[in-house]
């Protein structure tokens, strides 16, 4: 399983290559669907199945995990957790609050970004440290960003931009990441560490951020 090489033990971690025959949308978790929109529903009931079956991993009984109004998804109590889908690939990671602060996980396919594309999301500084044969790392770049809002937005509720923060690639596996806003809560400041693989025509990134005091 490729994403749990990227995650620490006391994280739980799902995924699906393609979408699951048996996956269902329990009540209240698809208000947000478009009826008729069957490839939609299917990738959704894939991405909730892998949560739930990585949610019984921490001895959580299957239930709905609704989608909030800011669109994140609504986890059990004491549960933090993230989600991530694309063209073939769904997974999902969780945690006990007690045990991590918040889980990001994000995959995209190992295709070039377009260079419009990585400018608007990347700063000069970045783009400068990646080696000359960028691909596929200006990809992992930009899934990093995502990997770090998500874990960046349960802690704080709060939209954190792609220059908001600057990232650094580390080949073969790791990534290391800085949020440059004024305000940011001690759990998340100084250098972040996340990790990210490349296979199977996929990038995929994660990153946990610990609790106050239990960073290496």
């Amino acid at each position: 399983m490729l994403i749990t090489q990227l995650v620490p033990a006391a994280v739980r971690a799902v995924e699906w290559f393609g979408d699951r025959p048996d996956a269902t949308v329990f009540p209240g978790e698809d208000g947000h669907l478009r009826r008729g929109d069957s490839a939609r529903r299917r990738e959704f009931a894939t991405t909730r199945a892998c949560a739930r079956e990585a949610l019984a991993g921490l001895g959580v009984r299957p239930g709905p995990i609704p989608v909030g109004a800011d669109r994140s998804p609504g986890w059990p109590a004491g549960v933090v957790g993230s989600l991530t889908h694309c063209a073939c690939y769904r997974a999902a990671a969780v945690a006990n609050s007690r045990a991590v602060r918040s889980v990001g996980i994000d995959a995209e396919p190992a295709h070039p970004l377009p260079r419009r594309v990585l400018e608007r999301v990347t700063t000069q500084a970045e783009r400068a440290a990646l080696p000359a044969d960028i691909h596929p790392l200006d990809r992992v770049l930009f899934s990093a960003k995502e990997t770090l809002f998500k874990a960046w937005y349960p802690i704080t509720r709060r939209y954190l931009g792609f220059l908001d923060a600057t990232v650094e690639i580390r080949p073969p596996h790791r990534f290391l990441a800085r949020i440059l806003v004024d305000d940011c809560p001690t759990s998340l400041r100084g250098l972040l560490t996340g990790r990210y693989i490349v296979e199977r025509g996929l990038v995929i990134t994660a990153l946990t951020v610990p609790h106050e005091g239990e960073r290496s």
